[in-house]
């Protein structure tokens, strides 16, 4: 199933993405479950959250994924949302 991660940075939290940013690249990389990942921009082009599909076999696998993420680790999100999605295009 295709599951669509979406997190919001903590308001002025921009240090923390940059410090913990590598850590989670090599993360993003390391799980074969992530189909596409990106950062979400702000009107100024700064990076202001994170756009992940996630190829997994349930929720319960994208949740895990979640927990595992050095950004939530270092308590970059203000709020994270896991939606199933339906690719069409």
């Amino acid at each position: 199933m295709l599951v669509a991660l979406i997190a919001i940075d903590i308001p002025g939290a921009l240090h923390f993405r940059l410090d913990t940013r590598d850590a989670h690249v090599a993360y993003l990389k390391a799980n074969a479950c992530v189909s596409q990942a990106g950062p979400l921009l702000n009107e100024a082009g700064d990076m202001c959250g994170s756009l992940i599909v996630l190829d997994v076999t349930d929720m319960a696998a994208a949740e895990a994924f979640v927990a595992g993420d050095p950004y939530g680790h270092a308590g970059l999100f203000e709020s994270v949302e896991l939606i199933s999605w339906n690719k069409v295009i």
